[in-house]
């Protein structure tokens, strides 16, 4: 399954997926975020019983607010429409996929 590019338009379909979601808020700026980035892309790809979703920072404020998203990249869980878990600054794939369990 292929990245999900969320904002405020889609989030409400994103938070009440059936599947685990996991969003990625992050900004092009980033170092860190460029360095999770690729790892995203990697669990969209080899999950798709997960529903992957980015946020750009910037682009979307709104969201990153409702989030109290601080500091970037920020990794987000969800099930259910809410939130099981978060983690704020680069993490190994392995750590993400734990996130989602």
């Amino acid at each position: 399954m292929s990245i999900l590019t969320v904002n405020k338009t889609n989030f409400d379909s994103v938070k009440n997926s059936s599947k685990p979601v996991l969003l990625d808020f992050y900004a092009d700026w980033c170092g860190p975020c460029r360095m999770v980035s690729p790892l995203v892309d990697e669990i969209a790809e080899e999950n798709p019983m997960y529903l992957v979703g980015k946020i750009n920072v910037d682009q979307e404020p709104e969201l990153a607010q409702e989030f109290r998203v601080l500091s970037i990249p920020t990794l987000i869980a969800m099930k259910d429409g809410n939130v099981v878990n978060r983690a704020t600054g680069a993490r190994p794939k392995s750590e993400i996929l734990a996130m989602l369990k």
